[in-house]
């Protein structure tokens, strides 16, 4: 099996062969987009004068949603049931889980390589049948302070059958794909979805496009478009100040919020690198991906208040966040800054300036 990316906290390189790296990087004029989920949402830099009042509950719902990155990866043991039950307790929007194949082609949820990452077993997930996986502590190397909890408390690996039947059918799962070929792990996730009814729910992801392609024999399965047409439109606008072919109607994206970037540029005899640390998501990109009604963003790896408040501003839909207890409380106070006063008064705004002038 190949597996194809790092943990999303880790420390990221994307490297970009430039033919010819311009000497000035036209930067777009700083607008303020809005989601369809975030019409209303912002009294601040990103509007002038007064917008339409929204209620408490209005106010809550329009701010970015917030997704639990493998079920909420710093609050309890990555890809178990334990996280499950606790993002939803700790108010999650949506649940990301990351889906590998046993040896006896069941789909269940673990992400790393191999199982000593973070269990109490080795050898990769496709060495051992589910019901072996079942046996296995999930939680081995979850750590609080210095302690392990659940070393005495064990959590095992869970099948995706059994996730989705911890989930509410109420909330939106997103599966990301990790192990290759595609194809037999797209046969056996189907099949979990078909038998569980879960097709409306579930939107599906990976960082290799053999999966859009695999899925795309299911006319009722929903997608994230390629990681790499997501990460070319990005680097397109940023660099060359050109969006391309915008996203079409409909289309879920996902990209980090921020991310280290190692730009190459070729010369006659050898090249030249810049390292950088890049900011993924501006005005003038997600500008590029609202042309067309109903394009769906998230922004990965959002983890503190200053990076949730510039996704609001941004318009972004929602957040992959690892921990969906902390950026509830984040969202909490955020959003008492839009309640209107009970007598209809203008909402408080959010300030957008500095958002705007670095992301400008």
């Amino acid at each position: 099996m190949i597996y194809n990316d790092p943990p999303a906290f880790a420390p990221h390189r994307l490297v970009l062969t430039l033919s010819t790296l311009k000497a000035r990087i036209h930067v777009f004029r700083t607008i303020c987009a809005a989601s369809a989920l975030s019409a209303v949402l912002l009294v601040s830099a990103c509007g002038a004068g007064s917008a339409a009042q929204p209620s408490d509950a209005m106010a809550a719902s329009t701010l970015p949603r917030i997704v639990a990155h493998r079920a909420g990866t710093a609050d309890a043991p990555e890809n178990t049931l334990e996280a499950i039950h606790a993002a939803i307790a700790n108010r999650a929007d949506a649940i990301w889980l990351t889906v590998q194949l046993s040896a006896d082609g069941v789909p269940v949820l673990y992400r790393p390589a191999d199982l000593s990452a973070l269990t109490d077993a080795s050898g990769p997930v496709a060495s051992r049948t589910a019901a072996e996986l079942a046996r296995i502590n999930a939680g081995w190397t979850f750590k609080v302070g210095d302690a392990y909890p659940y070393r005495a408390a064990p959590v095992p690996v869970p099948t995706l059958r059994d996730a989705l039947r911890a989930i509410p059918a109420g909330m939106p799962v997103i599966l990301d794909m990790k192990a290759l070929p595609a194809g037999p792990q797209t046969l056996a996730v189907a099949r979990v979805l078909t038998d569980e009814d879960a097709w409306s729910r579930v939107t599906l992801y990976s960082t290799d496009d053999a999966y859009q392609r695999s899925f795309a024999v299911y006319p009722q399965a929903r997608l994230f478009e390629s990681r790499d047409a997501t990460r070319t439109r990005l680097v397109h606008t940023l660099l060359a100040g050109s969006c391309g072919d915008a996203p079409a109607a409909h289309t879920w994206t996902a990209f980090e919020m921020h991310r280290a970037l190692t730009v190459t540029e070729k010369f006659t005899l050898g090249e030249g690198r810049s390292e950088v640390s890049a900011t993924l998501w501006t005005p003038a990109t997600v500008a590029c991906f609202r042309q067309q009604p109903d394009v769906r963003i998230v922004a990965i790896a959002v983890n503190n208040a200053d990076d949730y408040r510039a996704a609001a501003c941004l318009g972004i839909d929602a957040v992959l966040s690892d921990s969906p207890r902390q950026m509830s409380a984040i969202r909490a106070a955020l959003g008492a800054a839009l309640v209107t006063t009970s007598r209809g008064a203008q909402s408080k705004a959010i300030d957008c300036g500095d958002v705007k002038a670095e992301h400008g």
